[in-house]
Parts: structure tokens; sequence; C-alpha cells
């Protein structure tokens, strides 16, 4: 967490109101209590009718009991009760360090407070024993608005200590939302057993693949082996093997030393494999906790449109809600930029290099939808515009690019734990104006353009991460540079782009299995340059140009129906070479 907020609690309304009745007329002022209260905090300032002296530690703070008395229950009880401090001149306030309790003592007077990383862990606290409730509320919601994989986990635990019901139940929430980013944390190695059971135990889990459940699992026992090993069978309980693949469970499950060496172990792999041998319309009579699906709870969703070309390089990102069918203006990206490989990893969306409008970047601009707001992660090692961007596992891939001077084979990946850059190894062919896409493990680097052979490309690269390694699948029925690359039902679609002059609106989908391209139907406009995401099950392509003008439109594909339709309303600027994602739709 890098921020703070200054955060005001108090109206600024100084408008009176008059009503007129039979008894005369009746006036009220709303600006009358804040003048009084400015003026008594004014007083304070110079120590003018204080009759206490509050002391934490080494600082003192003057103050007027009927003031406090007036915004604190803690300080109402304290002052108008038997207790003995209620006619002292000097009290001592307990379990609160001195500059906080100036903060507080200050927030009752002016109705301000500033909530800020370094302080809202003794903040919160504080207010909860001086019973300041709306300053509680607003470190509640600060915390709120940090979650993320990195910290959800010390923030549930935080709101647990101190029973802040509502951050509890988003902290827990979100933990489950983002398993998958969740795991890779210091925070999940440091759970408790109990804690990690429970985590895995839920049915609101959202991973792409029981796979990840398996793995947090492992990774978590190997973190600290000696004492964690005996731990490894009241964690497989949780784990749903049957849902796991049959070529999963063989290759790897089987194989983990962790399985071979423990006989309960096993035991819960053989029940997997049992499974797996009954015939599939039988396999639903077997009712378990291993064999029920999770059901993890689906966010309504947004999709993020980051900046491009309209037609000079641009700033403004829009969103268009699914729910309420309408665009809307987000946070603006802190400096001009198109052509950037723009995905989601860990809730965050990430615009990763681009064009300036003069330069081609190594810059990363990171958004928190929670926050609306940007900020810079680290920047690759080379400039990149044109590339294409994709989140293979716990990385982030860019792919080729243009530098300016020349199409780049080279591909490096982003590692958020540790917010830095490193080299994969590089595709056999150079490629700008590169689509990318990921399909079960792999990633697949479509078409582009050759810039040592001037030529718009048709081949097909898959990258697999394991052996780090680049090797040709088959090649698309046509030459596309600048195609609309995205993943639906684990199948990788090629959507418009050009060959020269020509510009497309044919589609094309890839089929790893068989290593074999199929056509589909073709858009209803030519469309290159365009963003591509999918979301409930279609495929949607979103602005680009057709040769001549950006375009503004938007349309998606149903794979069931194998046709395109044109969404209602347009994005408020045509765009090309603009970046798309699908995000959580900000709370």
């Amino acid at each position: 967490m890098h921020c703070s907020g200054q955060v005001s609690l108090h109206s600024s309304t100084f408008d009176s109101e008059s009503d007129v009745g039979d008894g005369g007329m009746r006036t009220f002022n709303h600006g009358h209590m804040r003048k009084a209260f400015r003026l008594m905090n004014d007083l304070r300032s110079r120590r003018q009718l204080c009759d206490v002296l509050l002391v934490a530690g080494e600082v003192e703070v003057p103050a007027h009991k009927v003031v406090l008395a007036s915004c604190s229950p803690y300080f109402c009880a304290m002052f108008t009760g038997d207790m003995s401090e209620s006619k002292a001149q000097r009290v001592e306030i307990g379990d609160v360090e001195g500059h906080i309790l100036s903060c507080l003592v200050n927030y009752i007077y002016t109705a301000e407070v500033q909530v800020s990383e370094d302080n809202v862990q003794i903040l919160l606290p504080a207010a909860s024993l001086l019973q300041l409730m709306d300053v509680r509320q607003v470190c509640c919601e600060f915390l709120q608005a940090q979650l993320h994989p990195s910290n959800c986990l010390g923030i549930r635990a935080f709101a647990d200590l101190h029973t802040c019901t509502a951050l509890l139940t988003h902290a827990h929430a979100y933990t489950e939302q983002h398993f998958s980013e969740v795991v890779q944390g210091e925070e999940f190695m440091a759970l408790s057993l109990q804690q990690v059971c429970s985590l895995i135990a839920s049915d609101k889990l959202t991973v792409s693949s029981e796979e990840k459940v398996f793995e947090a699992m492992v990774a978590w026992i190997n973190h600290d082996k000696e004492a964690r090993l005996e731990h490894m069978p009241k964690l497989m309980e949780h784990v749903r093997l049957p849902l796991l693949s049959r070529d999963y469970l063989v290759q790897r499950v089987e194989e983990e030393a962790l399985i071979k060496n423990n006989n309960m172990c096993k035991d819960f792999l053989i029940e997997a494999m049992k499974y797996h041998l009954l015939p599939a319309d039988q396999r639903h009579l077997i009712k378990t906790d291993r064999t029920r699906p999770r059901t993890p709870i689906s966010l309504p969703k947004v999709m993020i449109v980051v900046g491009g070309q309209a037609p000079k390089a641009i700033r403004t990102v829009e969103c268009y809600d699914f729910q309420e069918e309408r665009w809307h203006q987000v946070a603006e990206l802190p400096s001009r930029r198109c052509r950037a490989g723009v995905v989601v990893m860990g809730g965050r969306v990430y615009a990763v290099g681009g064009f300036n409008g003069s330069l081609r970047v190594r810059t990363v601009d990171m958004y928190d939808g929670g926050r609306d707001q940007w900020s810079s992660v680290a920047s690759m090692q080379e400039r990149r515009s044109t590339l294409g961007a994709a989140v293979l596992g716990d990385l982030l891939y860019a792919v080729g690019g243009f530098d300016g001077s020349t199409g780049l084979a080279s591909v490096e990946a982003y590692n958020w734990t540790s917010n830095d850059w490193t080299f994969v190894a590089s595709m056999n062919t150079r490629r700008s104006s590169v689509g990318v896409g990921v399909v079960d493990g792999k990633l697949y680097a479509v078409g582009g353009y050759d810039g040592a052979s001037r030529q718009c490309l048709s081949t097909v690269e898959e990258f697999d991460p394991l052996r780090n390694q680049w090797v040709y699948v088959a090649d698309m029925s046509t030459r596309r540079s600048g195609a609309g690359v995205g993943v639906l039902g684990g199948q990788l679609y090629a959507a418009g782009g050009h060959d020269g002059p020509l510009v497309r609106k044919s589609v094309e989908v890839f089929d790893p299995p068989s290593n074999t391209w199929r056509q589909v139907c073709d858009m209803n406009m030519c469309r290159r340059n365009a963003g591509v995401c999918a979301i409930n099950g279609l495929l949607y392509v979103v602005g680009g140009d057709d040769g001549s003008c950006n375009l503004s439109s938007v349309e998606f594909y149903n794979p069931a129906s194998d046709k395109w339709s044109l969404l209602p309303v347009n994005m408020n600027n045509g765009r090309s070479y603009a970046g798309v994602s699908v995000i959580d739709k900000p709370s």
C-alpha cells in the first residue's frame, strides 16, 4: 500500500433556512455549529478556557471537557460519571500513542482526520477506544480500498482482531476471489494449519482449476516442510482431487514426493482415480465434499478500454458497465499511451509499454479500480510498442513489439511480487503488431509484422514456460498483422487485422489439441488494431480502425450461434490501438 487520504467528515454548507408559521419565523443556520467549533478550536490552540490536559506518553493535549464529551461517549462517561477523572485537570490516556491522541482530539474539534498507510493500524484501535465511530469507519473504508493479493490476509486478520465486521467480510471475499494470486504471497505462507484448511475448504474459491489449490497446498507444506509435513493428510481432505484431469493426477499428483510417501494421501489419489474410471454420466452420483464443484461468487464486471490512438495517443480510459449497459469515464492514464499491452493481474490493470506520441516507452502503469487511481511499477528492459501482453501462471509476459527502429523477437516477464522484469526465451520470428493469448498453460503469439522481411505474418508460435521454449504451430489461413486475439472456451480467436492495405473482417479459431485453424463467421466491420476480451461466454472486439478512420463501435461473438452482434452503445471516443480488459466492478 502506497497512498494516503485526507478525509473530511464535515458539512461545508453555511446557508440558512427560514420557516414562517403562525407563531412567527424560525431560522436555522447550517454554519452556526461549525463556526462555534472553529472558535472553540481557536481557543484551544491558545489554551484558553481549557479545563483538562490529556496526556499520552510525552505528548500533552489541552482540551475542553464539554467538547470532548459532546463527541465521544468514552469522554462523556469519563467526565460526567463518578470516575476520578471527572474532576481531574490532568488525565492520562493509556493504550493510545501521543500523536494519535492529538490527531483524534483535533478531529473532535475540526471533523477532519488524515488516514494513511502509516497510521491506520494504530488510528483505528484508538478511535475504537475513544468511541469515535466515524473515524473507525473511515479507517475501515481506507483499508478496504487498499485490498490487494499481497495484503488481504493481513487486513482480514486485522479486521478480525478489531471486530470490524464489514471489513472482515470484504477482506475474506477478496481473498477467495483472488486466491490464485494470494497464495503467491508471504502472508499465505505464514498462515496456520487451521487458517489454510478453512480457506481451501471454501466453496467460494475462484480458481481456474483445482490445480491451483493442490499447488498452493504443496507450496505451504514445503515452506516449512519439517514442521508441516505431518499436516499433509489434513490438507488433502480439502483438495478436490476428483475435479482434476486424469493426466494431471497421473503426471503431477501421483509423482509428488509428498503424496508418494504418505499412505493416507495415496487414498485420496485412489479415490480420485476411481472417480475418473466411472462413465461421465454416472459421476454425479458420487457426492462427497471432494467431488462437489466450487461455486465462486461472480462479481459484476466492467470492460475497461485503456488509452489508444484517436487519432494521436490519448490518456482517456472508459469502462462499459454490463449491468447498466452504459459507458463511463474513469481516471486517466498518467501520460498519453497507445499501442500498449493491457492485461489484468491480481485484480489490477497493467498498461505495458506503448507509444506516447513521440517515443516508444518501457514504462508500465497499474490501475486500481477500487481507488480509481493509476500508479507506476517497474519498467520493462526494452522499449516496446504494438507488443502483445498476457498473463500466464503468475507472470505478466510482454511479447515482441517495435522499439522505434526494429521489430522485436524478445520476450520478458514481470513478477508482481518482486516488481521486476526478466527476459525469457525469444520467439523464432520478430513480431510487431502481434496478438497473444493463453490456452492450457501455453502462450501463443499470433501473426504480426516482420520488419526484417517487411511482410505481415500468418505464422503462430507457442511458448512453453516449463521448457522456456517457443515452437511453431499451424499457420493461420491468411496473413494478419494487428489482429484482435482472444481466448474463449479453450480456443484461440484471431479477428480482423490486415495484410498490407487490406483490412480484414474475417475471423479464424485455433484448436490447440488438433493444431488446426478453422473459419467462423465474419465480423460486421473490417477492423485492425482492435482490443479483445472475453466475458460470459462471449468474445468482444472493441474499436480499432477500418483502414480510414478509428472506430467507436464494439461487437461481440457468440460461438453457440456463430454470430457477431454490435453492442447498441458505442464508446465515447473512436479508438484504435487501445488495450481492453475485464475487471470486477468497483464497489
